[in-house]
């Protein structure tokens, strides 16, 4: 299984970069993977979806759809392009430390 080095911590990922084990996850963790994603500084507006898809991601066991960020977050998937370009769901999971969500290619 391969791994990856975040924050001092080697955790175990996917041929993707996705996270095995959430329970893994920092928030140290998920500054430096935003960063291999595009994303420098991770604002309010970020950690709001983080957060969300942390919390969905956990009690269901997978990664939230695209839908259920815009509808259970309160963003607007037009703001969710603009915080997490190119693919927000895929982006916004691997930042949170989930799988990729099923319907991503």
């Amino acid at each position: 299984m391969p791994t990856r080095t975040y924050a001092g911590k080697t955790v175990e990922v996917n041929e993707e970069g996705f996270m095995l084990n959430p329970a893994d996850w920092t928030k140290e963790i998920a500054v430096e993977i935003a960063k291999e994603e595009g994303i420098e500084t991770l604002t309010e507006a970020h950690w709001k979806v983080i957060d969300f898809c942390r919390q969905a991601g956990l009690a269901s066991g997978k990664a939230p759809t695209l839908r259920t960020i815009t509808t259970g977050a309160g963003v607007p998937t037009k703001e969710l392009f603009t915080l997490f370009p190119k693919g927000p769901a895929k982006k916004v999971a691997r930042i949170a430390g989930l799988g990729k969500p099923e319907g991503c290619v």
